[in-house]
């Protein structure tokens, strides 16, 4: 079974401020951007990242084929119970995150 950094250029997660996180998904053409759009829906956001499935916004960025998710962090960062100050952490769920056989 693939994973989803199989199918794409490149996943990266940083800080947008202390309380948000964005993971950007860099797709290698426009036909992989709508296929991984369509996986990508509030309840699969939700599990990987413990996070409620309305907390999240996706923005399509057609031009340069990617994705950038929005949600907001468990702890703000700098909290004694953040784990990862920069955010650089959260893009490794979705690397590893598995594809259906037909993707």
């Amino acid at each position: 079974m693939a994973n989803l950094r199989d199918k794409v250029f490149k996943i990266r997660s940083k800080n947008a401020g202390p309380f948000t996180v964005t993971v950007d998904i860099f797709c290698r053409n426009q036909n992989s951007l709508k296929r991984i759009l369509g996986l990508l829906d509030g309840d699969t956001l939700s599990h990987l990242y413990n996070v409620k499935k309305d907390s999240f916004e996706i923005f399509e960025i057609p031009d340069l084929n990617v994705i950038k998710i929005s949600f907001p962090r468990t702890h703000i960062q700098g909290s004694r119970l953040d784990r990862d100050m920069h955010g650089a952490q959260f893009a490794e769920l979705l690397n590893e995150m598995e594809l259906p056989d037909n993707f």
